[in-house]
């Protein structure tokens, strides 16, 4: 178990100095458990390309961030102890393209909701947990991880404001909620702490009382639609391809545009509004659910187009 306890060692180090490891621990245990497994003593880099070769086949972008998560790893082992080889950057091209999200319609969250509540589990934690978080990230457009990260102390229920403190490098932002929404937290906060025995402080929990991880939501997720027909069903727990739970933030954005064109509403300036809200750096990063979303670009081309129009017929 060499490589585990040297994990631990680095992780610990990256989180002090105020990294985000949500994704990076989740690829580099699974690159560890493999090197231990293969009773490797030194990391080099046929040993991550047979690593990488024995995962299931994933995007060019995915291979790309596995082999940079265990490519940093071996160059911090090498900074210990020369015997490791740091593979060559570049080795594994990384060509990132976003996948196109999926927009669920109403009906289709609702059903995610109204499943997710039905998740089995001995005192019920389950259900309420995952049905209320899926929820929130539908009418707020969190990421999954901010979510995960809330404590209850983060929602004034007086003035109904979540304060989302471990935002995309580290930035925080203040989110002013609808008062159901409000309502709907605080119930599920009485309901959560009556089942638990205590006040916790996490705001999503599991059923053990330990806050709900990374890899439990998106698994939980996964098993809702393939239950309800998003996904095809899976054996061994396998999560399968389909529509994900980053998706009920694409489909916040998109929604909240369209209503924006639909009701006539100047989107160059309301735009910003959204950027802040999302927690975006630049309103570029917002502006690519034009592309996205063929309804959107055709209602942007309209407006343009108009506005074309009448500025010639000023002329």
């Amino acid at each position: 178990m060499r490589f585990l306890a040297e994990q631990h060692r680095y992780l610990s180090i990256r989180r002090r100095l105020g990294a985000d490891l949500s994704t990076d621990e989740r690829i580099l245990r699974r690159f560890t458990a493999f090197a231990d497994k293969d009773g490797a003593e030194y990391v080099d880099t046929r040993l991550i390309m047979r690593w990488l070769e024995s995962l299931p086949a994933a995007s060019a972008g995915t291979r790309g961030a596995r082999f940079r998560v265990a490519r940093q790893f071996a160059l911090w082992l090498h900074g210990m102890d020369p015997r490791h080889e740091v593979p060559p950057q570049g080795l594994v091209p990384a060509h990132v393209q976003r996948v196109h999200p999926h927009i669920y319609s109403d009906a289709e969250i609702l059903a995610i909701v109204e499943q997710a509540r039905t998740l089995p589990s001995v005192y019920g934690m389950r259900g309420l947990t995952c049905s209320t978080l899926f929820g929130l990230i539908a009418v707020t457009g969190l990421r999954i991880n901010e979510a995960l990260r809330l404590d209850q102390s983060d929602l004034d229920i007086e003035t109904g404001v979540l304060r989302v403190r471990f935002g995309k490098l580290g930035k925080e932002r203040m989110l002013p909620l609808d008062l159901t929404v409000v309502q709907q937290l605080e119930r599920y906060g009485r309901e959560r702490d009556r089942l638990l025995g205590r006040r916790s402080e996490a705001m999503f929990i599991t059923c053990r009382g330990h806050r709900l991880g990374d890899c439990g939501a998106r698994y939980n997720f996964a098993l809702v639609c393939q239950q309800i027909g998003l996904r095809p069903r899976q054996d061994y727990q396998r999560h399968g391809r389909g529509p994900r739970i980053h998706d009920l933030r694409h489909s916040f954005a998109v929604r909240t545009m369209l209503n924006w064109y639909r009701s006539g509403q100047d989107v160059g300036r309301e735009m910003i509004k959204l950027t802040t809200w999302l927690g975006h750096e630049s309103p570029a990063n917002t502006y690519w659910y034009l592309e996205a979303v063929p309804e959107l670009l055709e209602l942007a081309s309209t407006r343009i187009t108009s506005a074309a129009e009448g500025s010639n017929e000023g002329d």
